[in-house]
């Protein structure tokens, strides 16, 4: 008969760090016998063997760094977003384990995704998409920095409202803190005034979006407002300057 081997009982008495998570603190200069004293590692004479704040990062000692070596191509757009993705599919699984509610009164919001683990950073805003829309079936009530055009025709098609907000790096903030305590900056580029100002995209400052979002708890009167002051451009000519 097989002897039966049984495993270590586990206790507080014989925890111990994984073999190799840990290392001996390197201590230099503490004389000749502990291998690095003297010059403690750093050798005999040079530039690295001194004091001070070193050498930058890409010196190659006077000849010509590799990053001026070659030419460049492209540029780093400032303006430019990344949006977080959420599928619809996604929001519908969450919404089945009991993790996100929606109401007319309680939209989903950024807070929300980010709360309940559906998505792990907001980056510049969320970004609702299409995918999965064959297994999304709930009415939901949303508010997101943009929306795929799939997205919304599942989201209204099954009784919910979307609108597209805009949030700024500091609305994004307060919004994901729950901070209500400070106004929302507008957009001021032209193109986010654009897209906002459109109801195709379900933008919060369309006259269209607000008409058939007219009643909702979460639609806040400054819509209505920057809709109007912030869409005379539109209808005022440009003058040229003489």
């Amino acid at each position: 008969m097989a002897s039966r081997i049984s495993a270590a009982r586990v206790t507080l008495a014989n925890l111990k760090p994984a073999p190799g998570s840990q290392h001996s603190q390197k201590r230099v200069g503490r004389g000749q016998g502990s291998g690095y004293g003297g010059t403690a590692g750093r050798g005999a004479n040079g530039q690295k063997s001194r004091s001070g704040p070193g050498i930058k990062a890409g010196f190659e000692g006077g000849q010509t760094p590799i990053t001026k070596l070659f030419p460049k191509r492209g540029f780093v757009n400032h303006n430019e977003k990344t949006y977080a993705p959420i599928n619809l599919d996604r929001i519908q699984h969450w919404i089945d384990q009991g993790r996100l509610t929606s109401s007319p009164s309680n939209p989903i919001t950024a807070r929300d995704l980010l709360k309940s683990g559906c998505i792990h950073n907001v980056h510049d805003g969320i970004k609702i998409l299409g995918d999965g829309v064959e297994h999304f079936h709930t009415p939901i009530y949303v508010i997101a920095s943009r929306a795929s055009k799939s997205a919304i025709e599942a989201i209204e098609k099954n009784g919910g409202k979307v609108v597209c907000k805009y949030y700024n790096t500091l609305a994004l903030q307060d919004c994901v803190e729950g901070r209500v305590d400070r106004i929302a900056a507008a957009p001021t580029r032209r193109e986010d005034i654009i897209w906002y100002g459109k109801h195709r995209n379900r933008g919060f400052m369309s006259s269209e979006t607000l008409k058939v979002l007219e009643g909702m708890p979460f639609v806040e009167e400054r819509w209505k407002l920057l809709s109007s002051e912030l869409g005379k451009w539109r209808e005022q000519e440009i003058e040229e300057k003489k």
